[in-house]
């Protein structure tokens, strides 16, 4: 059997409407059956897991509380008390394993004798401290769950640890009795569910004649398009002369009535021509047939053709109009084209100076022979503009391009004032455009300035358009377009093309001027976050380039993460610090300030790089979940830190890093070298841990540290990066701290920097032998005599025999709590620079806490008169110990 248009349809095929609903239907079906079968087995299986750790925590808490077993755990022989209690019990609850260990994990009784003995595999910790410990866990006998749990003793302590487990298979089976019923209704609604599916895709194939989703869709959108889209009259007739459909256009074209579906082409009243020609149905193209005063093109077909009903379509299309819907069609497309070159052409910096002066340029050269724009005082600036006042706008001509030399214009830079009392300022203060089209008439704009007005109309300027330059309902300022070249003056049409031409303008200024506030704003912050001059040190000559982003390549160009340090540490030592937040703005100013700031505090503590590093990733973690947990988008991650501390003292230097580039290290003999600095995570993922490397630096040695952004930028990659930077700096020691910085951007600074650069470069010293006097001290009370002894000959021998009393104070002390409560050699050393420093180090890492000592106490007074006596003291740990060092103001 044919189908309409004489397509078969005896077969319902897949593409139709009503055999996709029916597909639909049934995969909806299997989907919920599928949905409930999973959700049955996901519960039985949660439902097995609480029930395994239910019964495994109730048989641990019963057995640890079972009378006996604290005696049995303190007897010479547990396992010989336990083995049988445990397993009869096991047997009894129905558990797979019930092991009794001591607090330490160690195994009395097992079902298994030969793990008797062994330590027991699990989580031990919160048991150990009284708690309750249940883990899911793969053993040899498959998934179980294992409690374990303490066992108390009279007097409250822990005496021992219960575990208890059950695999999960040994209490899950309840769902799988109810899997055949599950299967046998699944069944039953899927068989129902594909008889109504069958029952409507049936009916609903009837109803769209076979017909496909895409054809249907196809055959109602040329509907929809012959009635709405298309701009010509339509009117459909059937074979007995009949009007079936007219659409407004034809209507309006052919003048007919609002109920002209159903009537018959001869009683519309048409003339006789066209009248003939729709009831006719020939086929014609583009037939002239006037028609009142129009001339109309009309084309017309069959509708019968390919099985369809007898009939014609006719479509009517209004030549007289054409050509003058042309023209404009040439005017609104060039004014789009005007309009959308302006978009391109203007705001393409975020500097509102530059932008004005790409608006009169564009207008200038597209629109007008003269172009003048003034702003308020406050928007180059970035502030907020001030509201007009009724005395007055105050502007300053900001761009201006066509100018006549003594025209009577103002030039840039001079304080415009437009006067409330004239229609232009008026109009400037209403945020109202102005069209002037014949200047020469002076019909009250020249009261603004009267004898600038006749300079102006004497050089030939005879329109003008003044439109306020307003953006998110601020008046930035006004720009005003003015003819004198072209003889044809600005008309109203001219009019909402100049305020469309402001209106984008506007909006690119005021961009601009909140870009300025903006990275005012953010420059204020970042200035006072990074160092404004290095500290005072012995340690290394320094000199540091820092260098932002272009405005447009790096977010607020001029603001971001980048930063450096140079933090004097005890002990003559120095640390030297380049860090990295990714991105630009005030949220990588702000980051950066916080880690600084935290990197100057863990300095303090004295700790290694490598927990130094440790800490600010712990720091930044913190950071990321308070501001996640806030809603905030904008984290930390991938924040890079190198932390390095160089000791004058013995010329070592100890690194580690933290996803930051390797530094370069430039010897005495000139050869440059990558520092292979074991590599860490970036700060704020956590999980790995950092490594320290160590290298000893000979004197007059060069340490470079910097950021990426000095090796990479879009036009070079890092490797290539990294070896121009190392050919630029070898062979040249004899450079400064300050020439080698010149140097490194000289070679590698690109035209336009898409990232910021950090780049700081020490020259490392090394203090003279007899600035450093050391001594091992052998651990007797009476070596401390001689250790005194020694100090004061050194400091005479280095004219500070004023600061020998102090000295041997504090050296008395601090070698008297080694001996006292430390094991192992004993080492105290004495370094002369800046103030004189006093080290004592041993193998103990307990460090010594200052208190106030009562009037009764015997001891605890030696800090408190080592803090009097020292300008500064403190502790830092070492791998094979601590030392202990005051300093003294020389």
């Amino acid at each position: 059997m044919a189908g309409r248009y004489g397509r078969p349809r005896s077969v319902p095929r897949m593409r139709t409407v009503a055999g996709q609903v029916f597909l639909l239907q049934v995969a909806i079906v299997v989907m919920l059956v599928a949905a409930a079968m999973a959700a049955l087995v996901l519960q039985s299986r949660s439902d097995s897991e609480r029930e395994a750790r239910h019964r495994s925590v109730a048989v641990a808490q019963s057995f640890a509380a079972a009378p006996g077993l604290e005696a049995a755990l303190r007897s010479s022989d547990p396992t010989a008390a336990l083995q049988p209690r445990a397993e009869t019990a096991r047997k009894l609850s129905g558990v797979d394993f019930i092991v009794v260990m001591n607090t330490q994990g160690i195994r009395y009784t097992h079902p298994l004798p030969d793990r008797i003995g062994k330590r027991f595999v699990g989580t031990l910790r919160p048991a150990q401290h009284g708690g309750v410990v249940t883990e899911k866990i793969t053993g040899t006998i498959g998934p179980l769950v294992q409690a374990v749990v303490p066992v108390l003793g009279k007097d409250g302590k822990i005496v021992g640890l219960v575990s208890a487990g059950i695999t999960i298979e040994k209490v899950s089976g309840v769902a799988d009795q109810q899997f055949p019923l599950l299967f046998g209704a699944a069944a039953g609604v899927l068989l129902l569910a594909t008889g109504g599916a069958a029952l409507v895709s049936r009916r609903l194939r009837r109803q769209t004649h076979g017909l496909g989703p895409a054809e249907m869709t196809r055959m109602y959108e040329h509907h929809d398009a012959v009635l709405h889209a298309v701009r010509e009259g339509v009117i459909i007739v059937a074979g007995d002369g009949r009007v079936l459909l007219a659409n407004d256009e034809a209507r309006r074209l052919l003048g007919l009535p609002e109920d002209v579906e159903g009537r018959q082409v001869a009683d519309l009243g048409l003339d006789p021509g066209t009248a003939r020609l729709l009831a006719s149905g020939r086929a014609v193209t583009d037939e002239v047939h006037p028609v009142g005063e129009r001339l109309l093109a009309v084309n017309q077909r069959s509708t019968d053709q390919a099985g369809g009903p007898p009939g014609s379509v006719t479509t009517l299309r209004d030549t007289t109009e054409l050509r003058a819907v042309t023209g404009r069609a040439d005017v609104a497309r060039g004014r789009l084209k005007l309009l959308y070159d302006a978009g391109t052409e203007i705001g393409t910096t975020l500097d509102v100076v530059r932008t004005c002066e790409e608006l009169a340029e564009f207008a200038a050269a597209r629109f007008a022979d003269i172009v003048t724009v003034d702003l308020a005082e406050e928007v180059p600036t970035g502030a907020e503009p001030a509201p007009a006042l009724a005395t007055g706008v105050e502007m300053r001509r900001t761009a201006a391009v066509g100018l006549p030399p003594d025209s009577g214009l103002y030039p840039v830079g001079k304080p415009v004032r437009f006067d409330p009392a004239t229609e232009l300022g008026a109009g400037i203060t209403s945020g109202r455009p102005v069209l002037e089209t014949d200047l020469s008439t002076y019909r009250g704009w020249q009261r603004q300035n009267p004898d600038r007005a006749r300079k102006i109309v004497a050089h030939g300027i005879h329109s003008m358009i003044a439109v306020p330059l307003r953006a998110r309902g601020t008046l930035l300022g006004v720009v005003i377009f003015w003819r004198s070249r072209d003889p044809a003056p600005f008309e109203e049409e001219d009019l909402s093309l100049a305020e469309e031409l402001a209106a984008r303008a506007a909006v690119s200024i005021d961009n601009a001027r909140r870009y300025t506030r903006e990275h005012t704003m953010a420059v204020t912050l970042q200035r006072s976050l990074l160092p404004r001059a290095l500290p005072e040190q012995n340690a290394v000559e320094a000199a540091y380039r820092y260098l932002p982003a272009q405005a447009g390549r790096g977010g607020l160009g001029g603001v971001g993460g980048d930063w450096f340090d140079i933090i004097p540490l005890p002990g003559a030592r120095v640390a030297l610090v380049v860090g990295d937040v990714v991105g630009h703005g005030l949220h990588a100013a702000a980051t950066m300030g916080r880690l600084r700031t935290a990197v100057h505090n863990f300095a303090n503590l004295d700790l290694p790089p490598d927990e130094i590093l440790w800490h600010l990733d712990e720091l930044v973690t913190r950071i990321d979940q308070d501001e996640g947990s806030g809603g905030a988008e904008a984290t930390v991650t991938g924040a890079t830190c190198l932390y390095a501390i160089y000791d004058p003292a013995s010329g070592t230097c100890t690194m580690a890093r933290a996803g930051h580039v390797q530094p370069l290290v430039l010897r005495p003999d000139g050869t440059a070298e990558v520092a292979e600095v074991p590599g860490g995570p970036p700060l704020g993922l956590g999980g790995l841990p950092f490594e320290t490397w160590q290298l000893r630096l000979p004197e007059d040695s060069r340490l470079i540290l910097f950021t990426d952004g000095l090796v990479e930028d879009r036009d070079r990659d890092f490797d290539a990066g990294m070896a121009l930077l190392t050919r630029t700096l070898a062979g040249h020691p004899e450079r400064t701290p300050d020439e080698t910085c010149e140097a490194a951007l000289g070679a590698l600074l690109p035209e336009r920097p898409s990232d910021d650069i950090a780049l700081l470069v020490a020259r490392t010293r090394v203090l003279d032998a007899t600035q450093v006097a050391d001594w091992d001290v052998p651990p007797d009370p009476s070596a401390v005599a001689g250790v005194r002894a020694m100090a004061v000959r050194k400091l005479t021998e280095w004219g500070l025999a004023d600061e020998a009393f102090t000295t041997e104070l504090i050296l008395s002390e601090l070698v008297t709590n080694s001996i006292r409560y430390a094991s192992g050699p004993i080492h105290v050393r004495l370094i002369r620079d800046t103030s004189l420093i006093c080290e004592v180090s041993d193998r103990s890492s307990t460090s010594p806490h200052l208190r106030q000592a009562a009037t009764t106490d015997e001891g605890g007074r030696g800090l408190f008169l080592i803090a009097q006596l020292a300008e500064r003291w403190g502790t830092r740990y070492t791998s094979g110990g601590k030392v202990i060092w005051t300093e003294q103001p020389v």
